[in-house]
């Protein structure tokens, strides 16, 4: 083993986890309160093993000796010390789950799983699952609380898309987090990797270091975030867990950028939704910063999006608003929102819109406010040609032509 690799102690929550802990703490107490006392009682646990046994076969220690001393090692090289049983279900595609019960280890695995796998692919397998059991039972439970959080507002009637979004990106960091046990318990990344390509294609041998260089080339051409459901994709896994045993100090940032990218209003997650209106105050503050502008009817429009406005918000301008931090529909709403407060006052509506212009040619979404001119203040061919020329002067005055 690498005396520079990670071990079972760098095994900790990836940042979005905290993240989606502390926003449905402060902004659902109830909801956490309720789901956080949901034990997992006899009851359900007697129910969880008569299903298990009705519907797999399972591998027995003395039958199985082997897998079970394969499984054996991966739990103390993860630290887990927990009374563990292995169920072989029907399948012919090749995979592994765990089903978490407090304190006891459930692995059922599908497929050709046992035959296709070498020794270490199988450790890094086990590891993988017992991952998804660590993060469930460390720290009080609070992961696996909001897992079952987000799961019911999933499975409830009416669910918003920006809980579906979140449950999505939780999930796809709950992977990664179990990719890393998979390499802990194999102690290399390679089996972890060859089992990944060998689940996802069914191949019989796997070369981990051609696939990485594979996962590499395919990432050089496709700089767009994971649109995987629950799982991210394979080269995105790939990718993520050999940076993560390489020690990579960008790899926070790449993965906001994999499986994230910039703030979209169309797939805004719960977090996303916070960051988006702390950046509409900011915007607004630049807006009105340094202008005669605010202006009784125009603060009364802000004041009904934000009634604790204050005098001294902090600004945020578009320098803070590139590619990678919001999209064209983010910008667009900014568009709208400009146009708003520059209508909200007809006594000073041509300045507001010549100051929307300014700020929407540093933005980039010039052309697009065009269209909210046409639209929203009723701009013909004329007045959209005059308002251009006064806007190239008041832009040529500050050098930004």
């Amino acid at each position: 083993m690498d005396s520079h690799a990670p071990d079972r102690g760098a095994l900790v929550p990836l940042a979005y986890h905290a993240t989606v802990v502390d926003y449905l703490r402060r902004h659902e107490p109830e909801v956490w309160r309720w789901a956080g006392a949901r034990a997992t009682g006899a009851d359900h646990r007697e129910a969880l093993r008569s299903m298990l046994l009705r519907d797999t076969y399972r591998l027995e220690a003395d039958a199985h000796a082997d897998v079970h001393a394969a499984l054996a090692e991966a739990m103390a090289r993860l630290g887990i010390d927990a009374p563990a049983t292995l169920y072989q279900s029907p399948g012919h595609d090749m995979n592994a789950s765990l089903v978490y019960v407090p304190g006891e280890v459930h692995i059922i695995l599908q497929g050709p799983l046992l035959d296709r796998l070498s020794p270490p692919e199988l450790l890094a397998v086990f590891g993988h699952e017992l991952a998804h059991y660590l993060l469930w039972s460390r720290d009080d439970g609070q992961f696996l609380v909001a897992d079952r959080i987000l799961n019911d507002a999933l499975a409830a009637p009416g669910a918003s898309a920006s809980h579906r979004e979140t449950w999505r990106r939780y999930a796809l960091h709950t992977e990664l987090f179990a990719d890393r046990g998979g390499a802990v318990a194999a102690r290399a990344v390679a089996p972890a990797v060859s089992t990944l390509v060998k689940v996802q294609t069914g191949i019989g041998s796997v070369d981990a270091a051609a696939y990485l260089r594979q996962a590499a080339e395919i990432e050089a051409h496709e700089a767009g975030a994971s649109a995987a459901h629950s799982h991210p994709e394979t080269f995105i896994r790939a990718r993520a867990l050999a940076l993560w045993w390489e020690g990579a100090a960008d790899l926070d940032p790449w993965i906001e950028t994999r499986l994230h990218g910039p703030l979209a209003l169309e797939k805004l997650d719960l977090p996303g939704q916070i960051r988006l209106q702390a950046l509409t105050r900011g915007f607004l503050a630049h807006f009105l910063a340094g202008t005669p502008l605010a202006s009784e009817a125009v603060l009364a429009q802000v004041r009904m999006m934000f009634p604790d406005w204050r005098d001294d918000e902090p600004a945020i301008g578009p320098e803070g608003l590139g590619p990678d931090v919001a999209d064209d529909s983010v910008r667009g709403y900014l568009n709208a929102l400009m146009m708003d407060l520059a209508l909200a006052d007809p006594d000073q509506q041509d300045a507001a819109l010549l100051r929307a212009g300014q700020v929407a040619q540093a933005l980039g979404s010039l052309e697009a406010l065009h269209g909210n001119l046409r639209r929203d203040a009723g701009f013909g061919k004329r007045e959209l040609d005059r308002y251009q020329r006064q806007l190239h002067r008041e832009l040529a005055r500050e050098g930004r032509a």
